[in-house]
């Protein structure tokens, strides 16, 4: 649904909140060598704050445990990675929430470049999630993830 593949992306299912925030690193191939295994490699969520149970490259089909730890409480973020991109000049990741997690939707995170400018995307598409408590803290887990999005940013640079 994020489709990390492409550098357009369509417009996806109205039945989720639609977000994508890009931020130029920098440039040159020292800076595309390290961004690129940096996102393959989970930076990008624990640089942010969080930790999961995965310890190698993110590979497709993989599913992790995210734990997001805020004030003393450790919330749990199943995901399954749904795709894998590594191109010339397009790396990155989508992951699909599964049951359990906070929300439902998917978000990638994708290094990619145009000619020496290397930039890095957060695409996301968000509903409630089914189950209680999390379906009625919605409101509040959308302010979170605005947090998070502004740390995902910062994360690889």
């Amino acid at each position: 649904m994020t489709s990390p593949e492409l550098a357009v992306w369509p417009p996806p299912n109205p039945a989720f909140r639609r977000s994508e925030v890009s931020a130029v690193m920098g440039s040159g191939d020292d800076l595309w060598e390290r961004a690129t295994r940096d996102v393959l490699r989970w930076k990008v969520k624990t640089a942010s704050g969080f930790s999961l149970d995965s310890r190698g490259p993110v590979r497709q089909g993989e599913k992790v445990l995210i734990t997001a730890s805020l004030l003393g409480v450790s919330i749990e973020e199943p995901i399954e990675v749904v795709a894998v991109v590594k191109t010339a000049d397009r790396v990155g990741f989508a992951y699909r929430t599964r049951p359990g997690h906070p929300v439902n939707g998917e978000e990638a995170f994708i290094v990619h470049r145009d000619g020496g400018e290397v930039q890095f995307t957060v695409r996301s598409l968000t509903r409630a999630a089914p189950q209680q408590p999390w379906r009625t803290l919605y409101p509040l887990l959308l302010i979170a993830q605005r947090f998070a999005r502004k740390r995902y940013l910062r994360a690889l640079g």
